[in-house]
């Protein structure tokens, strides 16, 4: 029995507001934006590349379109969750690409390649155990992180100006180390860290599904999401209320680089090289980028680890409709400086008041 029909007008008038209350409430969520810009793209590609959505199952992997975005997605989306609590603090890293260089270099420069004979059959055999190259790697990153956290959090830096130095002198030595060549990585196993398959899907989503779960966990289970939120509102106010604002400053710092360098892993396997010119190029930009169009405000504070996820799914996804509708990839870039000019708009209190008075205006 329908219970509409049972109720009276009052009753289902009221049953009908509150759905509309509810419904406007969930339309008022800060991911419903993105998602909306996601979906349009979505969109957008089903109809204009054929096929978009088709999958196909080879050797019990899944390939496609969507497979082939969400994997090139996988290293930004870990630069965005390191580069989220970064800006939740009211702090920058631009620091990320060079981090990314400085740790495919050391991990290809250990692992390289040997060619031995093993029972007759050719093969390529790593330079230093895999295990404790990667490590190095990542320990490497940490101490990039380490020294932009005690810049920010100790010498009181602007923390743009103390990532910029490692922006340039960490690319600078990543240079160095490859004598400015491209350092080819032949051991097989390392390859699956940027280009194996789990359950079907690439591996790359399963480290950033890990890195995720573990954040969550770690923002939700502890004290220190609120501890970051606080010190990205009032700074001053958090160290007044006894909150160690320097740790915490320094350990969103060092979490950007464990990312960042795990990004950079990640990036080296699937091109299975080192190319300290060009990787990692640039990939800050579309961190922050990722970040705000989640509906991290650049002036601390709230943020969405959800939502930086979905706006790295935005980039890739634009930058592969842009190259798949064979649009020079120049317009990349002046599309990407649009959106960033929107979003800035969209976060600047004066715009929405005037944007808010004009339109009363235009009302009346």
């Amino acid at each position: 029995m329908n219970t509409n029909l049972t109720m009276e007008p009052g009753q289902r008038q009221t049953a009908l507001r509150q759905k509309w209350q509810h419904l406007l409430r969930l339309l008022r969520h800060p991911l419903m934006r993105p998602l909306g810009a996601l979906l349009v793209l979505l969109l957008l590609d089903l109809l204009l590349i054929p096929g978009f959505f088709h999958l196909t199952l080879r050797d019990g992997h899944l390939y496609g379109s969507l497979i082939d975005i969400v994997n090139r997605a996988a290293p930004l989306m870990l630069a965005a969750l390191g580069m989220t609590l970064v800006i939740a603090t009211r702090g920058i890293d631009i620091s990320v690409g060079a981090v990314v260089a400085i740790s495919g270099t050391v991990a290809a420069m250990l692992i390289g390649g040997t060619m031995v004979v093993h029972n007759g059959v050719p093969e390529y055999v790593s330079n230093t155990p895999m295990g404790w190259a990667l490590l190095a790697a990542i320990g490497v990153a940490l101490l990039c992180g380490l020294w932009n956290g005690l810049l920010v959090a100790t010498l009181g830096l602007q923390p743009i100006i103390a990532t910029l130095i490692l922006m340039v002198g960490g690319r600078g030595l990543a240079q160095l180390l490859t004598d400015g060549q491209i350092i080819t990585v032949y051991y097989k196993p390392f390859f699956y860290l940027g280009g194996g398959y789990l359950l079907g899907l690439p591996f790359s989503l399963t480290i950033v599904l890990v890195m995720f779960v573990l954040l969550a966990l770690l923002m939700r289970k502890t004290a220190l999401g609120l501890f970051i939120q606080t010190v990205g509102c009032n700074p001053v106010a958090a160290r007044l209320a006894g909150i160690r604002t320097a740790a915490v400053i320094l350990f969103v710092y060092l979490f950007c680089s464990l990312c960042a360098g795990i990004a950079g892993l990640m990036i080296c396997s699937n091109i299975k090289s080192a190319d300290a010119n060009n990787a990692g190029l640039l990939l800050e930009l579309d961190a922050i980028l990722a970040v705000t169009l989640g509906g991290t405000s650049l002036a601390g504070g709230k943020f969405s680890l959800v939502g930086s996820v979905i706006g790295a799914l935005i980039i890739q996804t634009l930058t592969y409709t842009i190259y798949s509708l064979g649009v020079p990839p120049e317009v990349n870039m002046v599309v990407k400086s649009v959106v960033v000019f929107l979003v800035c708009l969209s976060q600047s209190p004066e715009f929405r008041t005037q944007w808010q008075s004009l339109s009363s205006r235009l009302r009346s």
